[in-house]
């Protein structure tokens, strides 16, 4: 049996781009010998709906979608995600199911059991779980069809599940095992998933074909990595990350295994890869082209200006320079020359005039009190409005260059400095940052020395430095990671030798901070734990404030 996996970007809501895109595929495998082809989780309408699945005529235009590969499955066997309405009173609306189709049939429909609901997660909320485990003849071969998490508590070991869907398909006796998976991006997830998948092949000492969505759905991102497993538990084939593409496997050579294959998995290359995804296709599936962003000649803006034309080419992207009566010179200098270094325009729009006045409007109400975080927000609000402005006239989308330590601890300006359509290094540790910058600087200098090597400063103030208002990175950052990363309590760190009012003050700034995060851009998710849909909490809670 010849078995085509197809590692493709869905596009939430798009059938037809879905649905031709999936036709075309099949096409090239029937024309290759392909018995089988394995598309990914929720194909039809692309993953997550989230809400759209409220809706019956979304619904509807799925089950289109599965009614046009049918006609399309003459000679070749289509495995393929879709929801499908529950027929049972009781429980919820739908089904997270994956159909089975061949020669303009549909050979089998298995629903998914295991429906996470933590982290980015929300499955409960619209899917009913499967009550029936049947595999499926196709072949000669007996196939157990799962749906992505269904693999995730190997012999009923994750607490999460009451319910291991193999062991209960297991007396069938399947040959092989087939997965369709929209699995999340994060920089850990990719060996996580390698020793889960593992585990099913070595616990039922048959072979699996697992096919992995790629592409970003707004903040999350999917990175493909589709794999093949030997029965002996080995990996036979990891397919690319973030990439599109058709493999063919023989199920008899991966039965014999001996072939190895797997991606390499550094960190910082990842993340890199990973953003580079989230601006292509937040842009590409909403149709926008044009970014713009503010370059202020520090690393993190230097940083958002080299993804972006990276991702979007430089005729696509857009600085503006706005000094303020504090930035430095060299400031200046060193956002021209990552500008020319790139090719891309840049403007420069001073900030010191309609700074001095808005001071001059706001002098009566402001009553004459000493210069504080008020100025610096000001200079902040009008460089947004500069940005903004250029935005609306010109169709550039605002990009947000703040890094998760700032984010975290509320570093920034609400309608300033985190305005934006998206947070571009929103989920990157300020450390991390500068470990990104050495990777784009690896081959040739992209971005200035002086942006890297500089103490991070926002120029707000006269030899302002972020660590007058901030503990250095270095120590900044762990404490924040315990926190969010890991959901470790104050004393918990405390006890790790972290000193306890740093800890205590630390995490008081992340949760009085809240609020912003609620009203700023998403965030592009590249960590077990960012901010944004996968970590919910409340505005208004007391716990360490």
């Amino acid at each position: 049996m010849k078995i085509a996996i197809a590692q493709l970007n869905y596009h939430i809501g798009n059938f037809d781009g879905n649905l031709q895109k999936m036709l075309k595929a099949t096409a090239e495998a029937k024309s290759k010998g392909a018995d089988l082809i394995v598309f990914g989780e929720l194909a039809t309408c692309g993953y997550p709906p989230r809400d759209f699945l409220e809706f019956r005529d979304f619904i509807r235009l799925a089950d289109e979608s599965i009614d046009q590969l049918r006609e399309a499955s003459v000679g070749i066997g289509i495995a393929v995600g879709s929801p499908t309405i529950n027929p049972v009173v009781e429980g919820k609306d739908l089904h997270n199911s994956v159909f089975l189709l061949y020669n303009q049939e549909i050979l089998h429909v298995q629903h998914k059991t295991l429906l996470p609901t933590y982290d980015v997660f929300d499955e409960y909320r619209y899917f009913e779980p499967a009550n029936k485990h049947k595999t499926v003849m196709f072949k000669g071969k007996r196939i157990a069809l799962t749906v992505c998490e269904d693999l995730w508590n190997v012999g009923n070991l994750n607490p999460l599940y009451k319910v291991c869907p193999m062991d209960m398909m297991m007396p069938e006796k399947p040959d092989l095992i087939i997965n369709v998976s929209a699995s999340p991006f994060d920089y850990n997830h990719a060996a996580e998933r390698i020793e889960v998948l593992r585990e099913n092949v070595k616990r039922y000492n048959i072979p699996l074909f697992y096919s992995n969505n790629i592409g970003a759905q707004t903040e999350i991102i999917f990175d493909g990595g589709s794999l093949i497993f030997s029965p002996d538990g080995q990996v036979y084939d990891e397919m690319p990350y973030f990439v599109e593409e058709i493999r063919y496997y023989q199920l008899e050579d991966v039965m014999k295994g001996g072939y190895r294959r797997e991606q390499a998995k550094e960190k910082i290359t990842l993340i890199h890869d990973a953003i580079i995804l989230g601006l292509k296709d937040y842009f590409g599936k909403l149709g926008l082209k044009k970014a713009i962003l503010g370059l202020s000649g520090g690393i993190d803006s230097a940083i958002t200006t080299v993804m972006a034309v990276r991702a979007l080419g430089k005729e696509n992207v857009r600085v503006v320079l706005m000094p303020s009566p504090f930035s430095s010179s060299h400031s200046v200098e060193d956002a021209k020359a990552l500008a020319e270094n790139l090719g891309i325009r840049y403007d420069i729009i001073p900030i010191k005039d309609p700074y001095e006045s808005f001071l001059k409007t706001l002098e009566g109400v402001l009553e004459g009190k000493p210069f504080d975080v008020t100025e610096e927000n000001i200079q902040a609000r009008c460089r947004a409005i500069i940005l903004m402005a250029i935005s609306n006239k010109h169709g550039n989308i605002l990009l947000n260059t703040t890094n998760k330590s700032e984010f975290a601890v509320g570093y920034g300006t609400l309608y300033g400095d985190l305005a934006g359509g998206l947070s571009v290094l929103g989920d990157i540790y300020k450390t991390e940052i500068y470990l990104l910058a050495d990777y784009i600087n690896k081959d040739e200098k992209i971005i200035p020395e002086n942006s890297i090597n500089k103490p991070p400063s926002a120029e707000l103030r006269p030899n302002q430095k972020d660590s007058d208002s901030l503990p250095e990175y270095h120590i900044l950052d762990p404490i924040l990671y315990m926190y969010i990363e890991r959901r470790l309590g104050p004393q918990e760190i405390i006890d790790m030798g972290y000193d306890e009012a740093l800890v205590r003050r630390i995490l008081k700034l992340v949760n009085i901070s809240e609020f912003k995060r609620h009203q700023t851009a998403p965030v592009l998710r590249v960590s077990p734990k960012a901010f944004g849909v996968g970590r919910r909490m409340p505005i208004v809670g007391k716990y360490l404030s």
